[in-house]
């Protein structure tokens, strides 16, 4: 294949990958949408500014604007980080096919906070080797600049838009339909995929009504369904952010009388401020958040607006208003660890029985949680687990949905006590147990079963990606069996596992919805 495509925007160089990555060509960087910044800041994408000559794709493009922390590239390596961030990256088998190749869209998680394509355990070129698909991998926007929603204030000389981050991802999969072609890949064969926020930006585009007809399948790896905002907890948010970015020293929500903030000046002090300085608020408006007991604790994700996104997705679900796609949806058994020893941002878990007056269904739950880690499980359980049990119901009456658990992990994560926790499986559908962060994890006798299990886990995602089922041997999840693959090695099916479990939470669920 030539290395040189042409786009509707203009021609791109790529390269041919070399080592391990031999066999595959790869075009990192190329704008599918205007940079975001000056007018643009707070604006849904626009479309690229076409190019002349020929666009050099040899790296990737900025990060979105984060803390330079979650940035690393390699030891000491960090990703550029810019408001200029909306680029995608194509990696391709060397070959010529003779007929267009499936094409798989990966969104990266993040909680909306942090990520980038550029993080080594996204590189798609192995996969795209491997299994004779075309990946795309696409930055959108995080933290309030993707996620902040300000409308409130708009006025007619000063329009703000809503769900930013969203609307990259929908305007990636508009530049995919324009674009994939020139790069072999198959337009009417595309399925979105992503873990964590990306999992859960996943089940958000099912529930998009933009994103409709852009993509013929999903895969949602480790979503928390529930990561939304409503519109009135998004107000606030956005309340408490401008007084936090004019008044650094304020106490988080100590002011509860403030007077309304003035349009004018919301626009003023948000389009002034850097991109750093946003950042910092956001971090501030964490804390916030956290502390204020709102049914939305995460202030940035997407806005249930009523437009742009109309529902919640597991009420979109349940309704029968996602679009009726085949769904590829799980979680990892030891989801929670993660959380647990680097990164504790889940909610309290007691939040889920906000509204619970049944201190009898309360028990029920909290009986199954006894040990003095268990309130990280029950957590995970509520954010991870049981919504993605119910999304996974309500889509199964609308569309084929396969639901799985990954229990695999390396040795190394058995012995340490880590398991199959959040974002491990990441390693086996990218096959980057070859690099080596994960030759690390594949260390201490795990070679044979890595490369199994990396075997396992593209099949399915590949196979699911060129026919819309993700094996022939992996049955369809309904709520009256309830079969689901455990992926392991060897994988088997079980029938409901984790029963018990599953319909305590659905009794406090059903007592939170009357």
């Amino acid at each position: 294949m030539d290395t040189t495509v042409t786009t509707a925007d203009g021609a791109v160089q790529g390269y041919r990958g070399r080592g391990g990555r031999k066999g595959t060509i790869a075009w990192k960087g190329i704008p599918f949408a205007a940079p975001p910044v000056g007018r643009r800041r707070w604006r849904a994408p626009e479309p690229a500014v076409p190019w002349p000559g020929v666009l050099d794709c040899d790296d990737y493009g900025n990060a979105p604007i984060q803390d330079k922390l979650f940035t690393a590239r390699g030891a000491g390596r960090f990703q550029p980080r810019h408001e200029d961030c909306l680029t995608v990256n194509v990696f391709t088998p060397e070959s010529v096919s003779s007929t267009p190749r499936p094409v798989m869209v990966f969104n990266y998680g993040g909680a909306y906070i942090l990520g980038g394509t550029s993080t080594p355990i996204y590189d798609g070129a192995y996969l795209a080797r491997s299994r004779d698909v075309i990946v795309v991998t696409v930055n959108y926007r995080v933290g309030p600049l993707g996620f902040l929603d300000l409308t409130d204030y708009s006025t007619p000389e000063r329009q703000f838009e809503a769900n930013l981050g969203l609307r990259d991802m929908v305007a990636g999969l508009e530049w995919v339909q324009r674009n994939i072609a020139a790069f072999g890949g198959d337009p009417d064969r595309v399925t979105v995929f992503g873990e964590s926020a990306g999992g859960s930006a996943a089940l958000t585009l099912l529930s998009t009504p933009a994103a409709a007809g852009l993509f013929v399948g999903a895969i949602s790896q480790s979503p928390a369904p529930d990561l939304v905002v409503d519109k009135d907890n998004a107000r606030i948010f956005a309340d408490e952010f401008v007084r936090l970015l004019i008044d650094p020293t304020r106490r988080n929500g100590a002011e509860r009388t403030d007077p309304p903030l003035d349009p004018d000046v919301v626009a003023r002090v948000v389009d002034a401020a850097s991109g750093m300085d946003l950042v910092r608020t956001g971090n501030r408006l964490l804390g916030f958040a956290r502390a204020a007991g709102l049914s939305d604790p995460m202030p940035f994700a997407p806005t249930v607006d009523g437009h742009y996104l109309p529902q919640r997705p597991n009420d979109a679900a349940r309704d029968g208003n996602t679009h009726r796609v085949p769904l590829v949806i799980g979680h990892n058994k030891d989801e929670g660890e993660l959380f647990a020893r680097f990164w504790n941002i889940l909610p309290d878990g007691s939040q889920a029985f906000i509204g619970v007056d049944d201190p009898e269904i309360r028990a029920e739950v909290e009986l199954l949680y006894p040990g003095t880690r268990d309130h990280v499980r029950l957590a995970a359980d509520a954010t991870f687990w049981i919504p993605t049990q119910m999304f996974a119901g309500y889509h199964s009456a609308h569309a084929p949905t396969y639901v799985y658990r990954y229990d695999y992990a390396p040795t190394v994560l058995n012995a340490t006590g880590i398991g199959a926790t959040h974002a491990t499986e990441l390693f086996a559908v990218f096959g980057i147990y070859r690099d080596p962060i994960g030759a690390g994890l594949a260390a201490a006798g795990s070679w044979g079963s890595t490369k199994r299990i990396t075997a396992t886990m593209q099949s399915h995602w590949s196979w699911f990606a060129r026919k819309g089922v993700p094996s022939p041997s992996w049955p369809r999840y309904t709520v009256e069996d309830r079969r689901v693959m455990i992926l392991d090695d060897p994988s088997h099916v079980a029938v409901d596992p984790e029963g018990g479990r599953r319909r305590a939470w659905e009794r406090v669920h059903l007592a939170v919805s009357g």
